[in-house]
């Protein structure tokens, strides 16, 4: 549904969910913005946050990311954030209708991809539609990986 841009080399990413296309089938992404505050901004951009844990659910007709987790600021002293507080995600008012649609189904979640800065300093969140894979899935997924690792050794020394 959504195409997901080419990657900037000027975007940074500041957390990655890397056990997410694993652990899930992912269907749709999208790319959403995050309400932050300056010191959740400063931590982010250091690089330490971590998203494995978090997931986004609809609560109030609003979209809010839960678990995730900022670090404090070290430099921010009495005027910092709560490191596991709930986030705002920031979509607009016919995206929110396709995403609780595609939630509504049976197996459906949605899941934080990664947390990166566009080319104009912004926070984004890239959302992921997906279903949760069943064990056998998870081995067929891992066979193919194991192949496709073996095939480039072989071919590489082919020549």
């Amino acid at each position: 549904m959504n195409q997901v841009r080419k990657s900037d080399p000027n975007s940074k990413v500041a957390a990655e969910n890397r056990k997410a296309r694993f652990n899930y089938e992912v269907l749709d992404t999208l790319e959403t913005g995050l309400v932050l505050s300056g010191t959740e901004v400063k931590s982010l951009r250091g690089g330490h946050a971590n998203i494995q844990e978090s997931y986004a659910s609809f609560e109030g007709g609003e979209l809010w990311l839960i678990n995730s987790y900022l670090p404090e600021y070290l430099q921010a002293n009495r005027f910092n954030h709560e490191p596991r507080r709930r986030r705002k995600l920031l979509v607009s008012k016919r995206e929110l209708v396709r995403l609780a649609q595609g939630v509504e189904r049976e197996g459906m979640t949605l899941v934080p991809l990664k947390i990166y800065f566009n080319d104009r300093g912004r926070a984004k969140l890239l959302l992921a539609v997906a279903r949760g894979k069943k064990l056998h899935d998870k081995r067929e997924s891992e066979k193919q990986r194991d192949w496709n690792r073996e095939k480039g050794r072989l071919l590489k020394e082919r020549g």
